[in-house]
């Protein structure tokens, strides 16, 4: 397998080459700008991508759909139901559960919801080699957030990591939507969330103002952009993830 990947270096975010050798067969996963390295990577070796895989609808993994459906106009463009219409540029869907065969590629995807509804993370395997596309739901040592246009809830973050993600073998790739790979392994012992989710590491507990609102600060870790996560606990003991710039500590 061969894994080409273009990354907007103002937002830091993915679209993917995947091939199972040169002159064979292509995907494409996810489609934020600049897709021109993944053009050109396909005319280097000699591919044309048969599909065009979608994570999630938010722009900064959509917005180069166009481009690439005007070099490849025959690739039909895949993303969950519950996105289909907030993707015009999609031209059908694909659920968890449809295993798919591109040449040597086997293509699972995986409902992972929580930074979406619909976010689906694709496992792809080749022979011994596999590699998990896993959006905004999991990246380096970070998780998604859920806040974003579209999101669903902290619970369904926690499970799609712990009781999806984290199921797969700890060899297993991670190409995020963000920011570098990694690999399930990496994550399990080092990514801050998985660590606490663990119970290895303890929560602060410490109170803060979350969005405005007082809350309780359960954890602050590393993003990839250089900034921070905060996961926060409101009155009502809810649980959230929210971006770090939202929250004021108060001790």
């Amino acid at each position: 397998m061969i894994v080409n990947r273009a990354t907007n270096p103002a937002l830091r975010s993915n679209c993917y080459l995947v091939l199972d050798e040169a002159g064979g067969t292509a995907v494409v996963i996810d489609a934020g700008p600049p897709v021109e390295p993944l053009v050109e990577a396909a005319r280097r070796h000699g591919v044309t991508p048969s599909l065009i895989l979608l994570t999630h609808h938010h722009g900064d993994h959509v917005a180069g759909v166009a481009s690439l459906t005007r070099h490849w106009p025959a690739a039909p463009v895949l993303i969950h139901e519950l996105e289909r219409e907030l993707v015009p540029s999609a031209t059908g869907t694909i659920a968890a559960g449809e295993e798919l065969s591109v040449g040597a590629l086997r293509i699972r995807p995986l409902h992972t919801p929580g930074h979406t509804l619909g976010m689906l993370s694709f496992l792809v395997t080749d022979g011994a080699d596999s590699a998990v596309f896993t959006g905004d739901t999991l990246f380096r040592e970070s998780v998604g957030g859920v806040r974003a246009p579209g999101h669903g809830t902290y619970q369904a973050l926690k499970d799609s990591i712990m009781g999806t993600l984290m199921e797969l073998p700890h060899e297993t790739v991670i190409e995020p939507g963000h920011s570098d790979a990694t690999t399930i392994g990496h994550e399990w012992d080092r990514n801050p969330f998985i660590r606490v989710w663990r119970g290895l590491d303890g929560e602060s507990g410490e109170p803060c103002l979350a969005l405005g609102e007082p809350a309780t600060l359960i954890l602050l870790a590393p993003d990839y952009d250089g900034g921070t996560k905060a996961w926060v606990r409101w009155p009502d003991g809810s649980d959230d993830i929210v971006p770090g710039s939202r929250v004021q500590r108060l001790d």
